[in-house]
């Protein structure tokens, strides 16, 4: 087996698919991988999913050690550490302690953080996090379940995380190029401040970060700075052009599972709802949830995509989760979604759009697939993926956080061709 260019560990699983469709866009050829066994052979980049993000720090540790160990066997040149573009996390973790474990197991003397998705409107200045113009605590991110984010000054964030010296990378310094970088970073390092938030505002700040990093040991951030490495790799000739296979469009029986209580996803199960039936679960019931899911669903598959949900608006949320606990009641609805997963795969369901990055991971494991193949990039948070064995299904792996309105049945009709 050839030695891959890059190894990434995603924090969630519509960011791994999103990771693995930016680098497809590029022309490398990356494999997703969710059986950590798996060995693939024929590629230039490895992305592992696990479902770290909001884990408590012991377990999301144990299972970013598990996938560096996958990794190291596999042997890629550098390793990346993918997180959500809004720095999605909590006092307690997990990027700057995942962060800590990369950079002792890769041998690397520091780590830039960049997280910026200008795409979609996310960028980094003075080390502050704003969301479409709006510094992040201001912005809707601030009433998140899982991870509001109430301080929009990363290094603060992240030394709340970490006990390694957080700092700044600014953007001036970006602007005088590559090599600036690299000596900006190897400054603050000798002046112990090994780990720097990148500020970010641009496309053009992506290709110079990436410039800078391509050949580092371990790098952080989100999709979009790692998307501009397959070009590097092709110019240095570690990688080979070559035509991207394409996944197969499919025309069976489709559905939504919706478990993210985001807005824009409540707002896209109201759209869907125009048109289509829409079953809500409420996860106080009592009986089996599931089982009257599927039950509900046969019916009313062969008419039509269909859509379940757990989720709710945001004051049921709050007595959901005031019962439940704000973990509790994620894992809940996420296995309930899962088992719902495996019983439409059972029927024949071929398109499965998962709304939730959470909700994503546990309905692919539960499917069982050891290995996803990727398209090329969609558009941001819609990764579009599909599998042959054990059965033949594709899948849109949807962040909650994104997408139009209309996005459920965008993605339905995507699926029926090959991308």
């Amino acid at each position: 087996m050839s030695r891959p260019v890059f190894g990434a560990i995603a924090d969630d699983f519509t960011g791994a698919v999103e990771l693995a469709a930016m680098l497809a866009s590029g022309g490398a050829r990356a494999a997703l991988l969710t059986d950590l066994s798996a060995r693939p052979s024929d590629v230039d980049a490895v992305v592992i999913a696990v479902r770290s993000r909001v884990e408590p720090p012991e377990v999301a540790l144990t299972q970013f050690t598990q996938a560096l160990d996958a990794l190291e066997a596999i042997g890629p040149r550098q390793l990346f550490f993918k997180y959500c573009a809004t720095f999605d996390s909590t006092d307690q973790g997990n990027i700057g302690n995942c962060a800590d474990l990369l950079a002792e197991r890769a041998g690397a003397p520091s780590l830039l953080f960049c997280p910026a998705f200008p795409e979609v409107g996310v960028t980094v200045y003075t080390g502050h996090l704003f969301v479409r113009g709006t510094i992040v605590s201001d912005s809707p991110k601030r009433l998140d379940p899982l991870t509001p984010m109430t301080d929009p000054d990363l290094r603060r964030v992240l030394g709340r995380q970490t006990s390694r010296g957080v700092g700044l990378l600014p953007w001036t310094t970006i602007q005088s190029g590559a090599d600036a970088v690299r000596s900006h970073v190897q400054a603050r390092t000798a002046r112990g401040a090994p780990y720097l938030i990148a500020d970010t505002l641009t496309e053009a700040d992506l290709e110079t970060l990436a410039q800078a990093t391509w050949d580092w040991p371990a790098m952080t951030g989100g999709s979009s700075v790692a998307a501009c490495y397959p070009q590097i790799w092709r110019a240095r000739g570690l990688t080979a052009a070559e035509p991207y296979a394409p996944t197969a469009g499919r025309s069976g029986a489709g559905a939504v599972l919706a478990g993210s209580v985001a807005d824009q996803t409540l707002e896209q199960i109201a759209v869907f709802e125009q048109t289509r039936p829409v079953l809500r679960l409420d996860l106080l019931a009592e009986g089996d949830l599931a089982g009257q899911a599927l039950a509900w669903a046969d019916s009313r598959l062969p008419g039509g995509p269909i859509c379940i949900t757990t989720a709710t608006p945001h004051a049921r949320t709050q007595e959901i989760q005031d019962r439940l606990g704000v973990l509790g009641a994620a894992r809940k609805a996420e296995a309930i979604l899962a088992q719902v997963a495996v019983g439409l795969a059972a029927r024949g369901v071929e398109r499965l759009v998962v709304a939730g990055g959470e909700t994503s991971g546990a309905v692919v494991q539960a499917l069982g697939f050891p290995q996803l193949k990727v398209a090329p990039y969609q558009g941001p948070g819609m990764g579009l993926c599909s599998v042959e064995v054990p059965r033949p299904i594709s899948l849109c792996l949807k962040s909650g956080k994104l997408g139009g309105p209309n996005a459920f049945h965008e993605a339905l009709t995507q699926m029926e061709q090959p991308h």
